[in-house]
């Protein structure tokens, strides 16, 4: 029994774990029903699932060998795990969209700030009138209903961090209520703008063949090649993606009064920086496009699993109907909103449109559902430019919540 304890302790581990839900979540996602699919999103699905069993099971003994599926240990791996697809899904967004970024600002721009700035407004809005309506609501758990919504990790944190500092001794009970709504809205927040972004152009009936050539060549820039030879470090382009990644990760760190980027919105910078120099002094900085998908996708898939296990044990934790419900409202309204906003004042294209949605409701799963049934990596454009004043206006949003009265 010692034996089968060892074996079990090796085989159920959290990285075994790991690779069993994307296995299983991939096969799920890949199932189509009348041409829509969860794709990616499959293996948060099947993450949330085996947090709602851990929940349940989150250990059990066999010859005397104690199997841990969710503790102390097993979350900070699940973190980890989070935190490198987190990095490395951004920054390939940020070196796709870095060599057209610059170069496409135009008065669209203007259009994709103030997309994000309203899609934020209007949730923050919403949640306060929710607030302000049902009595029963602290505004903590408001605040973390709003982050997860938006599933804005960096706002969730700031949050937490903000009631420490306003609540002192019972800073833990503050923090406790942030993380319930955090945990109950956050589920939501992914599934809800994943199946939007693939549900709407279905909906007005939009041709996607057609479309897509008409995006593409509307988004055609003319990018001028070298003809000097630079040095390459090596044929992948591993060395410019991780430099970028280690740069990313220094922007993100400055903070300007209670604001930083932190990590995701640093390596997005710093993706699109590099991305669109290409080159420092004679080093070629360039990635090839086969690479960034790859790291696209992994990082996907793993900032999904490392993000779904925990909100699957918070889930049940603090399961309630009618909060459950004012998270869909804060995610639909300001998502409804923005889209309308986009087409209708903005006259952005549908796959611009529904990029900056992505952006504004910072989904990084959204964007690459929204990638798969474009059928275009150019949507991350929109995205780019809209997802860094969304994140700076949602954290301090959520850091402001936290210390209203009701």
């Amino acid at each position: 029994m010692e034996y089968l304890g060892g074996v079990l302790h090796s085989m159920i581990s959290p990285l075994f774990i790991v690779f069993v839900i994307m296995s299983v979540g991939y096969a799920i996602g890949g199932i189509k029903i009348k041409g829509i699919s969860l794709g990616t999103a499959g293996v948060l699905l099947v993450a949330i699932l085996a947090g709602v069993v851990f929940s349940f099971v989150p250990s059990f003994t066999v010859g005397g060998e104690t199997i841990e599926f969710f503790g102390d240990s097993t979350q900070k791996v699940y973190k980890t795990v989070q935190s490198i697809g987190t990095l490395l899904f951004v920054t390939s967004v940020g070196l796709i969209a870095g060599p057209k970024f610059f170069r496409s600002m135009n008065k669209s721009m203007i259009a994709y700030i103030l997309m994000g700035i309203v899609i934020v407004l209007v949730g923050v809005g919403t949640t306060i009138l929710l607030a302000w309506i049902d009595p029963n609501m602290d505004m903590d758990i408001a605040t973390g209903l709003l982050a997860g919504s938006l599933t804005s990790t960096p706002a969730f944190s700031a949050a937490g961090e903000a009631a420490g500092k306003v609540w002192g001794d019972l800073a833990e009970l503050h923090q406790a209520n942030i993380s319930t709504g955090y945990g109950l809205a956050y589920i939501y927040g992914v599934l809800g703008v994943v199946l939007f972004v693939q549900l709407m152009p279905r909906f007005l009936k939009v041709d996607i063949e057609k479309e897509r050539e008409h995006f593409v060549s509307a988004n055609k820039l003319e990018i001028k090649e070298s003809d000097e030879k630079l040095f390459q470090m090596e044929k992948f382009g591993f060395f410019p993606f991780f430099i970028t990644i280690f740069l990313g990760i220094i922007i993100g760190s400055i903070e300007i009064g209670f604001f930083s980027l932190g990590s995701s919105g640093g390596t997005l910078v710093a993706g699109l920086i590099v991305g669109h120099f290409g080159r420092f002094g004679k080093l070629d900085m360039k990635v090839s496009k086969e690479t960034l998908k790859f790291f696209q996708e992994l990082g996907l898939a793993l900032f999904l699993v490392g993000a779904g296990i925990p909100g699957g044990i918070k889930f049940l934790e603090a399961f309630s109907w009618i909060y459950i419900l004012y998270g869909v409202i804060m995610a639909t309204v300001p998502m409804v909103l923005g889209f309308v906003l986009g087409k209708y004042v903005f006259k952005l294209s549908i796959f611009n449109n529904l990029g900056s949605i992505t952006g504004g409701m910072t989904s990084t799963p959204a964007l690459g559902a929204l990638i798969s049934t474009a059928g275009t990596d150019d949507v991350a454009s929109a995205y780019a430019a809209t997802y860094p004043f969304a994140l700076a206006l949602i954290v301090i949003s959520c850091n402001l919540m936290v210390m209203l009265p009701f």
